[in-house]
């Protein structure tokens, strides 16, 4: 079964993003991982299958590894455990919605990078430096860093994130938060990159968020999926080439061959591009957890 739009008649909807749906329930609140998908930040009308559950469990998965280092909001993903307005809706939610507690939030968006790719190779080309960080010269396409970098981008709330420098970031988050922030998404990138690699993945780059409960920092959104992650099949990577990742890129490729312009509505997929997407993200999921999606 896949999931467009959620819908859970009775109960108040907080808020639907390009991905997730949001709703209250009691003075927390249930996020529910649709199979929609984005790309060029136009949503599609095509569901990729098993996509909204990869990313649900994905982050619980990464959630739960990381609980000693840093607090985190999920409350669970097991619709056994959810409050009873919930339990007519079980099947709709089973294995995509987890209830997390309410935060606060910070405006802020952090990146790492471990490798030089996207829009931080495309910086580099043209400046040398990343967010104001000056890197060595020489370096190519998809090359690993020296050493990971801190990169925080503005949330857009439509449109493109934009890239800032940690001195912007103080200026939005205070100098102590952003240092927190700083130091925790680099420790949960190397612990993460490390255990992605003996999984066969490369982590070239990540985001993460971070919000306030009662003034404690707290990870929050999704973690290390295939929609906030660029990963790498170690296997097949090589410097100087944007290596083939476990995400959607299998659907920008396709739609830059269409002449589509980016502008809603995008095309329709055909059936093979659907299935190579959700392919791809079944992949991504087997080989972190080492489990089978639920």
């Amino acid at each position: 079964m896949t999931l467009l739009n959620t819908e859970l008649p009775g109960v108040s909807l907080a808020g639907r993003g390009k991905v997730r749906d949001m709703f209250h329930v009691g003075g927390d609140l249930l996020i529910v991982s649709t199979d929609r998908l984005s790309a060029f930040d136009v949503v599609l009308g095509d569901p990729i299958p098993d996509k909204g559950k990869v990313l649900n469990q994905m982050s619980a998965f990464w959630f739960s590894r990381f609980s000693d280092l840093v607090s985190h909001h999920l409350i669970t993903i097991d619709p056994d455990a959810f409050p009873a307005e919930l339990a007519p809706f079980r099947e709709v939610l089973k294995g995509r919605a987890m209830l997390v507690k309410r935060t606060e939030p910070l405006p802020v968006e952090c990146v790492v990078r471990g490798y030089l790719a996207g829009t931080g190779w495309k910086q580099y080309q043209a400046t040398g430096t990343i967010c104001g960080i000056k890197l060595p010269a020489g370096l190519s396409q998809a090359e690993k860093l020296p050493e990971p970098i801190f990169t925080p981008t503005t949330k857009a709330v439509s449109g493109h994130d934009q890239s800032i420098t940690m001195d912007q970031m103080v200026g939005i988050v205070g100098k102590s938060v952003a240092k927190v922030v700083e130091d925790t998404s680099l420790r949960i990138y190397h612990q993460a990159a490390k255990y992605a690699g003996s999984r066969g993945i490369i982590i070239a780059d990540t985001k993460f968020e971070f919000g306030l409960i009662e003034g404690k920092l707290v990870l929050i959104d999704e973690l290390l999926t295939p929609d906030s992650s660029r990963f790498w099949d170690a296997a097949e990577y090589k410097v100087g080439i944007s290596p083939a990742s476990f995400d959607k890129q299998f659907v920008r490729d396709y739609l830059e061959q269409t002449g589509w312009d980016k502008s809603p509505p995008a095309p329709h997929l055909p059936a093979e591009v659907i299935e190579g997407t959700a392919d791809r993200y079944r992949e991504a999921y087997r080989r972190i957890t080492g489990s089978k999606l639920a």
